[in-house]
């Protein structure tokens, strides 16, 4: 390359998966694709640009090729290498962070002496505490919270406390206070990955949960890119839920996003402003809006609307800087049920003075982390495979 490469835009489309990994049967996920069924799915579904830069030529996607146009950026798929797949455990991985164990998940809900300090230390009862989809969870207990003012807890097959209260009934202030709480109670034997806040208004049988969603997670177990970079002295920029995934560790500037439009214009705005470093962002929808509740036409139109805005991040970028996109696991919106599914993750890279080439399947998205900090000349100790030097190699 003619010019070192001095900021990543990275983002990271939430569980946009791409086909089961060989140890899918042991979360009941086989036959998951969530790319691949949604084309299915969908009668003349296409991502036009998507496909121009390597996406369908990704193994495992090669029969939705509409063509045999040379690609125009490198392509490939990660593996995920820790046990999970949840938001934390794929965002960590991604970052350089390899978990050993995954986080405890709590398939009968939270034990009952939990619950007791949990009620003592807020101050209120609990409604439900069992694994439950959030839309459908307030339906059922929406009336019962208003009239007691009981929190409503429940949880996923994921590593999640969840809290849903009704805005005018537990003020936002209140409901956050009650998650930092939850979260410094959730250590030990108990250390969820994450802590939700999850409002709603409305009244009975018609509740709507709004956009004031709060994360609370455990903050990183180890070092990651974040902090080398960071203290580099370059930024880091996160972008929607990314300080809320990394508990704010290593991140210099944050923009929290309500949705994927919002998540695009804030990226455009970043890379239109001067930096140096990484612009990373998580682009929420697809997982939260549209795999959970088995949307299939709705999943299918925010990945076409995302593909619409592809080129004018490319457009926007500076000469040094370099594009890469990427997913944090699969949900797939195809299949009977609403959780995550463990897949494989696509990989695209681009900057117009790399040639494209296949990257193939790589073991770990940790592989992303040891990349970035590569190119962006920061000396570190992470055990991701760098991708450079397959990258710049003419």
């Amino acid at each position: 390359m003619k010019k070192d490469i001095n900021r990543v835009i990275l983002i990271v489309l939430d569980s946009v998966g791409i086909g089961a990994m060989p140890d899918a049967y042991l979360y009941g996920d086989e036959g998951s694709n969530t790319l691949l069924n949604i084309y299915k799915h969908l009668p003349g579904f296409k991502l036009e640009n998507l496909e121009l830069f390597g996406l369908s030529h990704i193994e495992g996607l090669h029969e939705i090729r509409y063509n045999d146009i040379a690609p125009l950026a490198s392509y490939g798929r990660l593996e995920e290498l820790s046990p999970g797949k949840d938001t934390t455990t794929g965002h960590w991985e991604i970052a350089g962070l390899v978990l050993e164990q995954p986080f405890p998940t709590y398939p009968q809900g939270f034990p009952d002496d939990f619950m007791h300090q949990f009620t003592q230390a807020v101050h209120r009862g609990y409604l439900a505490n069992y694994p439950a989809s959030g839309t459908e969870i307030i339906q059922v207990f929406g009336e019962e919270h208003m009239k007691t003012g009981k929190l409503i807890v429940y949880t996923s097959a994921d590593s999640v406390f969840q809290i849903a209260a009704h805005e005018e009934v537990v003020s936002l202030d209140e409901l956050y206070d009650i998650c930092e709480k939850a979260r410094k109670l959730l250590t030990g034997e108990h250390a969820v990955g994450r802590v939700i806040a999850r409002p709603f208004i409305g009244q009975p049988g018609d509740f709507q949960r709004t956009k004031n969603r709060k994360d609370y997670s455990l903050k990183p177990n180890g070092k990651t890119f974040l902090d080398y970079i960071e203290q580099a002295g370059q930024d880091v920029i996160g972008i929607g839920k990314i300080s809320d995934i990394f508990a704010g560790q290593g991140i210099t500037q944050s923009s929290p996003t309500k949705n994927n439009d919002d998540g695009i214009k804030e990226t455009l705005r970043r890379i239109n402003q001067p930096s140096k470093g990484l612009i990373f962002t998580n682009l929420v929808d697809f997982d939260m809006l549209f795999g959970h509740r088995n949307d299939v036409a709705g999943y299918g139109k925010a990945l076409q609307d995302f593909d619409q805005h592809l080129m004018t991040i490319v457009d926007a970028m500076k000469e040094d800087d370099l594009l890469m996109i990427t997913a944090d696991h699969g949900c797939d919106p195809t299949t009977s049920s609403t959780d995550h599914s463990r897949e494989y993750v696509p990989l695209l890279v681009y900057h117009p003075q790399l040639k494209p080439k296949s990257l193939g399947t790589i073991r770990g998205f940790n592989s992303i982390a040891s990349t970035v900090l590569d190119f962006l000349n920061i000396s570190h100790h992470l055990e991701g495979h760098s991708l450079k030097q397959v990258l710049i190699k003419e």
